[in-house]
């Protein structure tokens, strides 16, 4: 029998939407106020929030891991990107709210066009200080005012609202950390001096976590403990965190590196620093707007820009890529598992979307190793696949049929590595136009895989790679074609990305995501996943630039069946027959018997007929 122990397939009650955003409205007339802006988001600006922070999610129904809302007087709106669009539209009232696609209508635009003179109100923990100027700039031109409100509206409103959480909070080993935080803190500061800067922030609990090696369970599928921490250029840094997460043991490793305070002396301290006219440096990603404001109403001086940790955190050691290979080969022996599994019970029509989550989910726990899935399994059967970020119920779950595709995005959490792999299946035979899709794809993931890149590449530059053979049919796909990853922390990791918007540097040590993708709305989807490490390029006779590549990571086979060997040329076949041989190597040995079978027949040349 398999289980899910991290994910659950409970359907969410629709909320009682038009007595809360009544309510909501009942409180802004109290208050003199027009609106109120309401993200999904904590104070740390985390992808996962904890419960008490879902007041999104707890106001519209909407239950995505990005977005925001705006209700006025007399209308509201919920702002997503494109990978909700779908979902938005299944889960929020729309008699009370429009859906509104970020790319077509951002949320300064439309209070623009909506607000008039009002006073529009706003929770500035909950917002970044560009986030705030943004809204200030849209409001001003309303001829409104920005109001930042303290406590937020939703927790006045909110009568059953959870507790903070309180994860216990460990030891990250330098066995897994490859690094002490003493070394991590000596090598920060001269980049905090390097920032003119007299104190830096940490608002990001990734940061945070790395630099002082710790791990904590306060949100869902990363091991975050949620917590602040201030970097002097000079002197004994401060951790900001709740003493009732904390060990004896763990409370005494930790203050041999910083005084460990309350999280309510936070505030207090910046005061402190304003006061003293300190120049305080604040993430320009994750740095609250109320951060700002303590400072700078004290007199102190604040500075935004990336946080530096971002980057030392994303550019992996020798010792966290070694556990990342750990990690990559450990999960794919799991996933093979799962898909040589799938293989032989899908066709019959014996398995449905939840089936296939709880046996992947238990073929990786069977590793022993595994602490937690890093988010959870999308697992689309036919037309649920097109849901970018679908999320399976007792209640959408569906029977997985022959004749359509099945996509399953998961990873997993273990102490010496993060993993993130989607796979797309046949169930049974393909439709021509099914592998025409699958083999366009697999070609920009190839396009990817193989690039030779100069020194300082962005992502942005690479982008295009993954789309080229989309485009040359029309099609595309409306989200990235990758994004970094953490050492056991965060699935999704700044700051290098490959997207449109990916501005950063690829360096040497990075580990991104490679998954291009395609969608037909109601019919089915298309992803093919694996994670690559920014390494060395082999030489290139008469280069003038130092030179990148990438190393792919995840290995488990990419299914065949799909591939319509006639659209690849022959460096694609070569790539993929090399890569499922590479597969077949590393996995044969620690598989049983039944799937070494079927990674036999799954990593076979293309060049045998499909």
């Amino acid at each position: 029998m398999f289980t899910a122990q991290f994910q659950s397939f409970d359907t969410v009650a629709r909320p009682a939407v038009a007595t809360r955003v009544a309510a909501l409205r009942a409180e802004l007339k109290r208050r003199g106020l027009g609106g109120f802006v309401v993200p999904r988001a904590d104070r740390h600006q985390n992808e996962y929030v904890p419960a008490c922070a879902e007041r999104l999610a707890w106001l519209t129904g909407f239950t995505g891991s990005a977005g925001l809302a705006v209700v006025l007087d007399a209308r509201a709106a919920v702002f997503v990107d494109g990978r909700y669009t779908l979902q938005a539209s299944e889960e929020v009232d729309t008699t009370i709210f429009s859906v509104e696609h970020i790319s077509d209508t951002t949320p300064e635009a439309w209070i623009e066009t909506h607000l008039s003179t009002a006073r529009l109100g706003y929770d500035p923990w909950l917002h970044t200080v560009e986030g705030a100027e943004k809204l200030e700039k849209a409001v001003t031109a309303a001829g409104g005012a920005l109001e930042a409100v303290e406590p937020n509206l939703i927790d006045l409103i909110w009568t059953e609202r959870p507790a903070p959480p309180l994860g216990r909070v460990v030891l990250h080993d330098e066995r897994y950390a490859g690094e002490a935080a003493t070394a991590k803190l000596s090598r920060l500061r001269p980049e905090i001096a390097k920032a003119k800067a007299d104190v830096l922030v940490l608002s990001d609990p990734h940061a945070v976590a790395w630099t002082f090696n710790i791990r904590g369970a306060d949100v869902a599928h990363t091991p975050l403990p949620l917590c602040f921490a201030t970097v002097p250029r000079e002197g004994r840094p401060s951790l900001y965190v709740d003493a009732r997460k904390l060990t004896n043991e763990v409370r005494d490793a930790l203050e041999t590196l910083a005084q460990v305070r309350d999280p309510e002396a936070l505030v207090a301290d910046l005061g402190a620093l304003g006061r003293a006219h300190a120049s305080v440096r604040l993430d320009q990603a994750t740095g609250a707007d109320a951060l700002a404001r303590i400072v700078t109403h004290a007199g102190g001086k604040v500075t935004r820009g990336g946080d530096p940790v971002a980057l030392m955190k994303a550019v992996k050691n020798a010792t966290e890529i070694a556990g990342a290979r750990a990690a990559q080969l450990r999960d794919a022996g799991a996933v093979c598992r799962f898909l040589a599994w799938f293989d032989r019970h899908a066709p019959r029509g014996e398995l449905t979307e939840i089936d296939a989550v709880a046996a992947l989910e238990t073929f990786r726990r069977e590793t022993g190793a595994l602490k937690d899935v890093s988010f959870p399994t999308i697992a689309g059967a036919g037309a649920d696949g097109a849901i970018v970020h679908y999320r399976v119920t007792r209640k959408t779950n569906r029977r997985i049929v022959p004749g359509e595709l099945f996509l399953i995005d998961s990873g997993a959490q273990y102490e010496d590595g993060t993993t993130d792999i989607t796979r797309t299946v046949s169930v049974d035979a393909a439709s021509a136009v099914l592998r025409d899709r699958f083999t366009r794809v697999l070609k920009g993931h190839i396009a990817l895989a193989r690039a030779v890149f100069p020194e300082g590449t962005t992502g942005a530059q690479l982008d295009s790679f993954a789309r080229a053979p989309l485009w040359r049919a029309g099609l595309d796909f409306d989200h990235g074609a990758g994004h970094g990853v953490g050492s056991y922390l965060s699935v999704h990791e700044g700051p290098a990305r490959i997207s449109k918007l990916g501005h950063a540097p690829l360096k040497r040590g990075m580990i991104l995501s490679n998954e291009p993708g395609y969608y037909k709305a109601g019919s089915y989807g298309i992803r093919i996943e694996n994670l690559v490490l920014v390494v060395e390029a082999s030489p290139v006779a008469g280069a003038e630039k130092p030179l990148n590549a990438f190393e792919t990571l995840t290995l488990v086979p990419i299914d065949r069946r799909l591939i319509a060997v006639e659209l690849m040329t022959p460096e694609e076949i070569d790539w993929v027959d090399g890569y499922h041989a590479r597969v077949a190597a590393a996995l044969g040995a620690m598989l049983d018997a039944q799937t070494r079978d079927w990674l036999k027949a799954a990593t076979a040349s293309l060049r045998v007929s499909v």
